[in-house]
């Protein structure tokens, strides 16, 4: 279970949204230890600066779908995520399942399935 969420941050300038990634970073790398079923997590914060991309991107393994939902509800998750309420102006994200044998079998195009 793949869990991708991209944010658009607030600042009025490069150095505001600079500290703004870099609270979020911190923020969702502490949670790498207190999630049960949270297989991987890395934050990543844009470099390019270009007009069309997301500033801040975290990509998240799961063992299951309800460990996905387990991490959702887990206190340690909320407390970041409310701290970090109104440091985004833009949030989106993808949820997926990757079907191993699907992406095998399909002309090397991968089939991913949607969740959320």
């Amino acid at each position: 279970m793949k869990h991708i969420v991209m944010w658009n941050v607030a600042g009025a300038n490069a150095t505001e949204k600079d500290q703004v990634a870099a609270a979020i970073k911190s923020g969702f790398e502490g949670l790498r230890d207190l999630i049960p079923g949270l297989l991987h997590l890395e934050i990543g914060v844009d470099f390019s600066r270009v007009s069309y991309a997301c500033d801040v991107v975290l990509y998240s393994e799961f063992t299951s779908k309800e460990a996905l939902a387990a991490y959702a509800a887990h206190p340690a998750h909320l407390k970041v995520r409310d701290e970090l309420e109104g440091m985004r102006i833009a949030r989106h994200q993808v949820d997926y399942v990757q079907d191993a044998e699907a992406v095998a079998s399909s002309s090397g195009r991968a089939s991913h399935t949607a969740v959320g």
